[in-house]
């Protein structure tokens, strides 16, 4: 196969994957299934879609971070004493907002800001931070990193979740000059030594480094198949965590339980 032709498949493979993505978020609204445009892994309701929980204590106060529309933390409020939501997106956190007073939850709060910057929260004041798929879409992650040792509790734990750099799919796009990160909005992407690292730089033990979803180019089109199909999304979805688990290097990302030193 000429260079040519073998960029060109990849390309569309490529191409294809990512419209796939795009497109599943409004079928679900079109299908409606949501009154807003969401992703159909949101619909999910299991253990590992919702991996945090076991590690949500229920007298804890907690800080989601980059919450946007409140999913994760509208998740733990069951779970925990008090959770804040912390977001830069004011359309966001009024979804957030309607989506929290809707379910009656007293025990929820969010506030806007930029998370680059110094927090408003006071130092050592969170038993536990959630962190999830916002590290990568930072500049200045370093500074971020040291906000969140900042204001967790002696012994606080984080929750962190973040993209795996180098897979088999990523190098076959990389070997015909195509772009590999998983968003294009994404600043950095991880190698498990680089997750280590950074956290030991920031003040953090790991206690858990696991896996999260196979990466595969078929990613978008079960991403569609999720906008049609929930339960077929659900069934799919499994199987990507299940073979990520056997090929851990295949991961799209990790699932980081750390703790403050």
């Amino acid at each position: 196969m000429s260079n040519p032709v073998k960029k060109g498949a990849i390309w569309f493979i490529w191409q294809a994957d990512t419209w796939g993505t795009i497109l599943a978020s409004r079928l679900v609204k079109w299908t409606g299934k949501s009154a807003h445009a969401i992703h159909p892994k949101h619909f999910l309701q299991t253990a590992w879609q919702h991996w945090y929980l076991p590690y949500i204590a229920r007298q804890a106060t907690v800080l989601d971070i980059g919450c946007a529309n409140g999913m994760h933390t509208l998740t733990c409020a069951a779970h925990c004493q008090t959770i804040y939501g912390f977001d830069y997106n004011p359309k966001q956190l009024a979804i957030a907002r309607a989506k929290a007073a809707e379910a009656g939850l007293t025990n929820v709060q969010f506030a806007e800001g930029d998370v680059e910057a110094r927090w408003e929260f006071a130092d050592n004041s969170f038993d536990t931070v959630l962190f999830l798929d916002v590290l990568e879409h930072l500049y200045e992650r370093d500074r971020v990193m040291q906000e969140v040792h900042r204001v967790l509790k002696e012994g606080g734990q984080l929750l962190l979740s973040i993209p795996q750099r180098d897979t088999r799919w990523k190098r076959v796009r990389a070997s015909v000059s195509l772009p590999t990160y998983a968003d294009p909005d994404h600043k950095f992407e991880y190698t498990r030594r680089d997750v280590e690292e950074m956290l030991a730089h920031n003040g953090f033990a790991a206690q858990e480094i696991t896996p999260t979803v196979y990466d595969t180019p078929l990613a978008g089109w079960i991403d569609l198949l999720g906008g049609l199909s929930i339960g077929l999304y659900g069934r799919l979805a499994q199987w990507k965590r299940d073979a990520a688990l056997r090929y851990p290097a295949e991961a799209t990302g990790f699932r980081i339980v750390a703790q403050k030193v």
